[in-house]
């Protein structure tokens, strides 16, 4: 059984607001960002000697290690810059939702603060 749900939209009166038409601009270059990155991996490669190249990464908490060509240890390199860049575009991402997100809607409002009364008999 398909349950119908009416998910709450983003108020369109905000994103057509230069802030918000600027947000949303921004985002969409990301997402666009996102499809011209190539093969994706993380880790780091480094020399283990001459003309050998080792890659190193974590597999469920420990070091995991493979040794590579000098073809295969630019391969890596160039996917581990990618996944880099993927990870800093996902932070931006992340970031500019959470602003549109709670901009596009006033929210609950704030409980005032309780004043700071002196303590009877503390004068």
């Amino acid at each position: 059984m398909i349950r119908s749900r009416i998910l709450p939209t983003v108020n369109q009166e905000f994103l057509q607001s230069a802030q918000g038409r600027k947000l949303e601009g921004r985002f969409r270059a990301l997402k666009e960002e996102i499809a011209t990155l190539g093969w994706l991996t993380h880790g780091s490669v480094s020399p283990n000697h001459p003309g050998y190249w080792r890659w190193t990464r974590k597999v469920k908490a420990k070091t995991v290690s493979v040794a590579l060509s000098e073809a295969q240890a630019e391969l890596f390199r160039q996917a581990i810059a990618n996944h880099r860049k993927l990870e800093a575009i996902l932070q931006e991402m992340r970031a500019i939702s959470q602003e549109v997100l709670l901009k596009s809607d006033p929210g609950n409002p704030k409980k005032p603060r309780p004043q700071n009364h002196p303590k009877p008999g503390l004068t």
